[in-house]
């Protein structure tokens, strides 16, 4: 979301609102938002009904989920559930309808759009 930070401002002039939903507790959601206040809606899903319902929830196999654990990160802890799913990374564009016009998502949570695309597909979706 950091990258993605840069573009807040000009989507906001152009009517949008940047909501980014979390698998963490709702605790968990509230320390990172106390630590470094963005500014834009962080909502915690910790059953992953949104990433399911856009089919980008994946469950954990067991050696990912220990190798996880291995750097430090617990999703059991951390979501508060033993469902060991995640979220594969996902961008979406949607107009007040709730219809989405462009979906960027990619498996390597390391990889994540470009600010600019993201403009210009919010852009190209106001036409």
């Amino acid at each position: 979301m950091g990258q993605l930070q840069k573009a807040g401002p000009r989507l906001a002039e152009l009517g949008y609102q940047v909501i980014a939903i979390s698998p963490d507790r709702p605790e968990k959601v509230r320390a990172v938002m106390d630590k470094s206040p963005y500014d834009y809606l962080l909502l915690s899903d910790t059953s992953l009904a949104a990433a399911r319902a856009l089919g980008v929830a994946f469950t954990a196999d067991a050696k990912t989920f220990e190798m996880l654990k291995g750097y430090g990160i617990d999703i059991e802890d951390a979501s508060g559930e033993t469902h060991h799913m995640l979220p594969v990374p996902t961008v979406l564009v949607l107009d007040t309808t709730g219809t989405i016009h462009w979906v960027y998502s990619n498996p390597d949570y390391k990889v994540r759009p470009d600010p600019d695309v993201v403009l210009a597909e919010a852009e190209k979706a106001l036409r």
